[in-house]
């Protein structure tokens, strides 16, 4: 593979190994890669709001919104990382334990109406992205399944600051740091950042 890949800000990079697994051999640049994983994710999240949110707090469900999201682009896409990343302390091997917990702490909030919905969001959104399941693509995921949450709830999704956070600017930059002050239980930037 020739493609010159970039992690930017915040991002876990790729090994050789797993750029490897790039499908579309044609795709040299990352604007080619972001363009072509962008489709795959418009195409999953189309498919996720038009049908029945049931199972969508179960491990099952999460990797295969994943796979969905960046299947036709990477084949590892709904898997697991299998290797610890700079982000989170979560190791590779307690992934799924850790989903499960999660999915069960939102469960447990949602029942007993423990938070209102906006902060259940981002308590899930600042878990499920510290815990980084897969090898790449963890920050879309999160937010996918954290608008979907809210719509099982019957709230409108986040804004997610109104533009790109793929790419390194100021708007990835405020959200990273929004997350960092959620990682201290300071939830309230990130509650303005997903609602700007």
């Amino acid at each position: 593979m020739t493609i010159e890949y970039e992690a930017p800000d915040g991002a876990t990079p790729l090994n050789p190994e797993e750029l490897e697994q790039l499908i579309p051999l044609h795709i040299t640049s990352m604007a080619e890669l972001n363009a072509a994983e962008q489709m795959n994710i418009v195409q999953a999240d189309m498919w996720a709001f038009s049908r029945n949110r049931k199972g969508l707090l179960e491990i099952k469900y999460a990797q295969a919104l994943h796979k969905r999201m960046f299947g036709d682009v990477w084949l590892w896409a709904g898997r697991f990382r299998q290797r610890n990343v700079n982000i989170g302390d979560v190791d590779a091997y307690a992934v799924p334990t850790r989903l499960h917990q999660l999915f069960g702490d939102v469960q447990h909030w949602l029942e007993n109406n423990t938070y209102p919905p906006d902060e259940v969001a981002v308590r899930f959104h600042r878990e499920i992205t510290w815990i980084h399941p897969f090898v790449n693509g963890n920050g879309r995921h999160a937010r996918l399944m954290t608008d979907l949450i809210l719509k099982k709830m019957g709230s409108q999704r986040f804004s997610w600051g109104g533009g790109d956070l793929v790419n390194a600017g100021k708007l990835r930059s405020d959200y990273l740091e929004a997350l960092r002050a959620a990682d201290d239980l300071d939830f309230q930037p990130l509650l303005d950042f997903c609602r700007f």
